[in-house]
């Protein structure tokens, strides 16, 4: 079995996932509109991400700035739509008031996706207790991942929590894996390696030019570079 490390690159079209894949990218997160932290992107843009990788594509569902689900009735339609166009993997992740999960929505969601695998994204890192968040979440058909920095603030601050964490993964709710994201340095990846967390994310890391610019293939391979070292 490989234990070569999953490197996941945010990607908003189709010019993105081909840098990302040149560079190394194991998989890509897809969503549109930065200024908002990710919303779910149109399925023809998914469509056209499709037909220019073939690496896998986790697509965000997603619909507003914040944490709150919103709409669910329409995040359950752009899930039916993009699965329709062969979206096989998603990214949701949705907080109620009291800083809990929005079991309500996330379990309307994990229904419609019916099965196909699916990260929890940093709503975890603004949650009351990540810990409850996790239990509540155990077991939910097709989740198999939390993207975290360990902290609202980054992985600068998360970072005892992502080792802590790491260390529980073999108890009730801590099966997902780790994927760290979110302020994430490539100086940070030995300490994360070492504890046994092999999925990093990265979004801006991969764009030297900013979030104006497109994916860079040459980034990209330095993060890959650094995770095969």
């Amino acid at each position: 079995m490989s234990n070569r490390a999953l490197l996941e690159v945010i990607a908003l079209d189709a010019e993105d996932a081909v840098a990302a894949q040149a560079g190394g990218a194991d998989r890509l997160e897809l969503v549109t509109d930065m200024a908002a932290d990710g919303l779910t992107p149109t399925v023809e843009t998914f469509a056209a991400i499709r037909a220019a990788v073939d690496i896998p594509l986790r697509v965000m569902l997603r619909a507003a700035d914040g944490f709150a689900a919103g709409d669910v009735s329409a995040l359950v339609r752009s899930a039916e739509a993009l699965r329709a166009e062969g979206a096989e993997e998603f990214v949701l992740g949705f907080l109620d008031e009291t800083g809990g999960p929005d079991m309500a929505a996330v379990r309307a969601l994990a229904s419609a996706l019916s099965g196909c695998r699916w990260t929890f994204h940093r709503a975890i890192d603004r949650a009351a207790s990540r810990d409850a968040l996790r239990k509540e979440l155990s077991g939910l058909p097709g989740l198999d991942t939390y993207l975290t920095a360990g902290s609202a603030l980054g992985v600068d601050d998360g970072l005892p929590v992502l080792l802590a964490e790491a260390a529980r993964r073999d108890e009730p709710g801590y099966e997902p894996r780790i994927l760290v994201g979110g302020g994430l340095r490539l100086s940070h990846l030995p300490v994360l390696r070492a504890a046994g967390i092999d999925a990093v994310h990265i979004g801006g890391a991969s764009r030297p030019g900013g979030w104006g610019s497109p994916v860079s293939a040459a980034a990209v391979a330095e993060w890959r570079a650094a995770l095969d070292a």
